[in-house]
C-alpha cells in the first residue's frame, strides 16, 4: 500500500481530522513530537532545554515562511487553533488516527500526532508515532 503505514480516509473525511492552527502553537506541536508516548521521563515543558526545543521546531517551520498555513490532526485545534501543546505534552494530546492498525516491523503503532504546514510551493509533513 502506497500511504502504509497510514490508513488514508476518503478525501471527504479529512476537513474532520485536521485543524488549523496558528503558527505558535504548531511550533509547540512540533516541539512536542520530541517526547516519548508511553514512558516519557521529561517531558519538554520540563526538560532544562525547554526553549531549545520549540526553537528547533520553529527553525524547521521557518522554511515554510510566514504565509505558511498548518494543519494538526490533534482534536484539542477542534475548537482553538492555539492550544497549549507544550502544557499538555503528548501524554495529554488526544488525535483523530491516521495510522493503520496494522504491525510494523513487530511494533504496534497505538497514537499518531501529526502536523502539517502548507505553502504554493511545498507541503511539509511531520508525523509522531506511539509504539510498543
Amino acid at each position: 500500500m502506497p500511504a502504509y503505514p497510514f490508513g488514508l480516509p476518503d478525501a471527504p473525511e479529512f476537513p474532520g481530522r485536521l485543524y488549523p492552527l496558528e503558527a505558535k502553537a504548531a511550533v509547540a506541536a512540533l516541539a512536542v513530537m520530541a517526547e516519548e508516548w508511553q514512558s516519557e521521563p521529561a517531558p519538554v515543558r520540563s526538560r532544562p532545554d525547554r526553549d531549545a526545543v520549540p526553537a528547533d521546531a520553529r527553525t524547521l517551520l521557518d522554511r515554510y515562511g510566514p504565509a505558511a498555513r498548518c494543519w494538526t490532526n490533534a482534536t484539542a485545534a477542534a475548537c482553538d487553533p492555539a492550544p497549549d501543546f507544550l502544557a499538555a505534552g503528548l501524554q495529554g494530546t488526544q488525535s483523530h488516527g491516521f495510522v493503520t492498525c496494522e504491525y510494523l516491523n513487530g511494533l504496534d503503532l497505538l497514537e499518531d500526532l501529526g502536523l502539517i504546514a502548507v505553502t504554493g510551493d511545498e507541503v511539509g509533513v511531520f508525523w509522531s508515532f506511539g509504539a510498543c
